[in-house]
């Protein structure tokens, strides 16, 4: 099986299988209400996220909110 190769917040990261980006987001068991996701520089809306799956270069950012006063 062919290696595909991603961009998770800047990092190198590499898989072996079709995999989507709510199954990325799982495996690093990020908090899916408390960040926006952006997609190869477009916001992507958290009902994509299971249909879409990553291909070869492609550049995902988590921007997490935080809150405080």
């Amino acid at each position: 099986m062919q290696v595909t190769t991603f961009f998770l917040n800047g990092q190198i990261y590499y898989i072996r299988q079709k995999t989507t980006l709510s199954e990325i987001i799982d495996y690093f068991n990020y908090n899916n209400s408390l960040f926006v996701l952006e997609y190869n520089n477009l916001i992507l809306d958290k009902k994509e996220w299971k249909k879409t799956f990553i291909k070869e270069g492609d550049k995902i950012e988590i921007v997490t909110i935080v809150g405080g006063g």
